[in-house]
């Protein structure tokens, strides 16, 4: 039997303004939603308060001090430090390493495959925990997705404790661009690696050839080791609740472990050279050589919202440059105040030189995106080169001689804005001119960007580099 029209009316009315108050809502959450995933960093100057004042200059003792206020690192004498380039200079002296660990090993990756580097270093982690040596494993749930339960579980059987940061459900989406890029391994708390490495076989070999991938790393002995490891202890309180605190992981004294730690005197040299043979009769301890050590800091830094510790760490370091900053990195995708700030400083006369990815690239939309602005760099003074052998992976930048950084913060807004990063901040000379050979070296395997070519590309490109610079927040 039909309501009577009186009723109706209201029923109808209150169904309609059920279905715009449930579109409103759900319009209001994704456009928080939207915003969310594509915040940016505020960051567009960096001004003395005075204006017959300057930035601090990175080769004053302001600089060191700045840096460690507006960022947290500290930078502290004491460290040495080992350029690793590539898988041929990495993965044999880290798996060196892990398999002298005696007492703990902690490693956190961000990208993993199932791959021969992958099973090496289940193999020696599992030697080492069936050797009574404590061995915890992190990984990002979303970048080691790929890594099956069969392989995680071998580990656990042996006393490896796994687990997974920030893995990814219905009721943490709103999380979900926010990962962990960080790269951690600690052997017994003295030795540290960083950088831009992972899990999966393209990451072996020299760097020159196709999918060998050119990457940058460094091991470090020192302060800057107890840094790394508060790293990971803050990954593992995220995914376990657990804050892991004592001396198996930042042991208060080095040299406690003599055997283990002659083994990384004898290997590790400031400038990475071979250490000298052991003559008849003479003790490892007698042959050890001197070794200089330099002032570094492990910079570890976090999503938030508003200026991040990595936006203040670029913006500082590009503005205190007075020379030279040559910096290469992957995923090349600056903002407008970034490239702004490196437009000031190839005006102000600094050899500003960028290294990135060409066609090789993994990521085909971050190299369009980047290159919709090279003419406006180019025309600034800002030079520009592309990598040809192979994917160019690495992060590093070296500034007026004395600046150096390894790490894993990609020069996009995805790393200064939404992921945990870590990279090596070192002041050294030796370090830093190191840094310059590898550089240069990469040069001549790079093709620079000469503008009047450039304007000559053609419109389809034009069209994808526009099109690129849309989703430039998300990259």
């Amino acid at each position: 039997m039909p309501l009577p029209p009186q009723i109706q009316f209201p029923r109808i009315v209150l169904s309609r303004l059920t279905i715009v108050l449930v579109g409103t809502l759900v319009a209001i959450l994704a456009l928080v939603g939207l915003l969310s995933i594509t915040r940016d960093t505020p960051v567009s100057f960096v001004l003395p308060v005075e204006p017959d004042d300057r930035p601090p200059v990175i080769a004053e003792p302001e600089f060191a001090r700045t840096m460690e206020l507006f960022t947290g690192l500290h930078l502290e004498p004491g460290n040495t430090v080992q350029q690793l380039l590539n898988g041929d200079g990495t993965y044999p002296v880290l798996w060196r390493d892990l398999r002298a660990a005696q007492r703990s090993i902690t490693v956190q990756m961000y990208y993993s495959l199932p791959s021969t580097v992958a099973d090496t270093l289940q193999a020696i982690l599992i030697e080492r925990a069936r050797a009574g040596v404590r061995v915890l494993l992190l990984l990002d749930a979303f970048g080691s997705q790929n890594l099956g339960e069969e392989w995680q579980k071998a580990l656990t059987d042996a006393g490896v404790q796994v687990r997974l940061l920030r893995p990814l459900h219905w009721w943490t989406l709103h999380k979900a661009a926010n990962r962990s890029h960080v790269r951690v391994v600690v052997v017994d708390g003295r030795i540290g690696y960083t950088g831009g490495f992972g899990l999966a076989d393209y990451w072996l070999g020299s760097g020159r050839r196709k999918d060998e991938w050119r990457e940058a790393n460094v091991r470090f002995t020192g302060p800057a080791v107890q840094a790394l490891q508060a790293a990971f202890a803050i990954g593992w309180a995220e995914a376990t609740g657990v804050l892991l605190t004592g001396q198996l992981l930042n042991p208060r004294n080095s040299a406690a472990h003599a055997p283990t730690a002659r083994v990384a005197a004898r290997d590790t040299t400031s400038s990475g050279a071979a250490p000298p043979a052991t003559a008849a009769g003479q003790s490892p301890a007698d042959t050890v050589p001197a070794i200089r050590t330099a002032v570094a800091g492990l910079l570890f830094t976090q999503p938030t919202e508003g200026s991040t510790g990595a936006e203040r760490f670029f913006a500082l370091t590009i503005a205190g440059a007075q020379k030279r900053l040559w910096i290469a990195n992957s995923y090349f995708v600056p903002n407008d105040d970034f490239r702004r700030l490196l437009a000031q400083a190839a005006k102000r006369g600094v050899d500003v030189r960028i290294l990135t990815v060409s066609h090789q690239t993994d990521v085909i939309t971050t190299r369009f995106a980047a290159r919709a602005h090279y003419e406006s760099l180019l025309m600034s003074g800002v030079r520009i080169w592309e990598y040809q052998p192979t994917m160019m992976h690495a992060k590093t930048i070296v500034a007026d001689g004395v600046f150096g950084t390894i790490g894993s913060i990609n020069f996009d807004n995805r790393s200064m804005a939404f992921n945990n990063e870590s990279a090596l901040v070192v002041l050294d000379e030796t370090f830093a001119g190191e840094m310059e050979q590898a550089f240069e070296e990469d040069l001549r395997h790079s093709k620079q960007i000469l503008l009047p070519e450039f304007r000559r590309r053609g419109i389809g490109q034009r069209i994808l580099e526009q099109g690129a610079t849309l989703l430039s927040r998300l990259l």
